[in-house]
C-alpha cells in the first residue's frame, strides 16, 4: 500500500497537468527557486559521493 501510493500521485498528476501547465509553474516559480534546488541536488551528490569515497576515513 505504502509502495502504491507514490505511484498512484504521479499518475494523477501526469494525467491530470497538461506539460504547458507544468512549464508554466516552473517559469512562474523562478529562476531563484531553480538555481536553490540545483544548489541542494549538488551538495547532496557531493556529500553522497564523498561517503562513498572516503571522505574523512
Amino acid at each position: 500500500m505504502k509502495k502504491a501510493f507514490p505511484l498512484a500521485l504521479i499518475a494523477f498528476l501526469c494525467t491530470t497537468l497538461s506539460s504547458c501547465e507544468l512549464v508554466e509553474g516552473i517559469f512562474k516559480a523562478g529562476v531563484w527557486v531553480g538555481i536553490l534546488v540545483v544548489v541542494v541536488v549538488l551538495a547532496l551528490l557531493i556529500w553522497i559521493l564523498a561517503k562513498v569515497f572516503g571522505g574523512r576515513g
